[in-house]
């Protein structure tokens, strides 16, 4: 079975939905999807990169791309052929301010009160969880010491109820241990991970969840419900990245590694 495509976040809603050429005779019209009008909108009117395009919108760099030569192709065949352009649809969700560092707030009108901002990360309630994820392009980062960005969230009674990316002030396990310690991480989630990073981890109070791959969110998701598959003997050299098979919580003999126990 295919895997189900991930939502796309924008932005906003564009303000003007339909395009059509005043002396056209065809009635033929493209559909161009809420989620390819907002990558036209970031690459050739913001003027950003695919990089940042993809951290915007929460998926990968190579989705952009896709998503982006499809949705020049469809304006293309509008202009040259007097198609009426349509803009409706598509597989995406409103952005809830979780991308509102990347863009800049004059872009993010409807960031939500939701997003755990780098000022409040220090306030923690006393019944939540946080959670921090090595994060890079919607995706868990492979590589602990280099990662430069991570994505807390904030999880009670089981269910995720903010979230925020927020980018790291070092590199090296040292550096990013003490970050997480000063954030009020409880846990980490995260892909390859060496033995000193998972002592100053542990010396900080913080339970490592390693040997993740995949989505971010779905993660974390995976982590709130008890459900999240990790590798507790995860080790991770330059040299080998080559992980034990996964592990899941809730398995018969593993209680010590259930991710719903805080």
């Amino acid at each position: 079975m295919a895997r189900p495509k991930r939502c796309r976040r924008i932005c906003c809603e564009p303000r003007f939905s339909l395009f059509r050429a005043e002396d056209s005779t065809t009635e033929e019209t493209v559909i161009l999807t809420h989620d390819e009008f907002e990558v036209i909108r970031l690459v050739d009117f913001e003027k950003k990169n695919h990089e940042d395009c993809a951290l915007l919108m929460g998926v990968s760099r190579t989705t952009i791309t896709e998503i982006y030569e499809n949705a020049r192709f469809k304006i293309s065949d509008s202009l040259v052929n007097g198609k009426k352009l349509l803009i409706k649809g598509g597989n995406f969700i409103l952005c809830d301010g979780s991308a509102r560092q990347f863009c800049g707030k004059q872009n993010c009108p409807k960031a939500a009160t939701k997003k755990i901002s780098i000022e409040n990360l220090r306030k923690k309630g006393e019944n939540i969880m946080r959670v921090a994820v090595t994060y890079e392009n919607g995706e868990v980062f492979q590589h602990f010491g280099h990662t430069a960005a991570f994505k807390f969230y904030d999880i009670e009674n089981g269910k995720i109820v903010s979230s925020s990316i927020e980018q790291t002030n070092g590199s090296g396990h040292g550096a990013l241990a003490g970050f997480l310690k000063d954030s009020k991480a409880d846990a980490l989630i995260c892909g390859g991970i060496g033995g000193g990073a998972q002592t100053a981890l542990a010396e900080a109070g913080i339970k490592v969840y390693g040997g993740v791959k995949g989505s971010a969110d779905e993660a974390a998701a995976s982590f709130a419900a008890g459900r999240l598959i990790f590798n507790p003997n995860i080790k991770c050299d330059h040299h080998d990245h080559e992980h034990e098979e996964g592990h899941k919580c809730g398995d018969n003999g593993c209680g010590s590694h259930n991710c719903g126990s805080h």
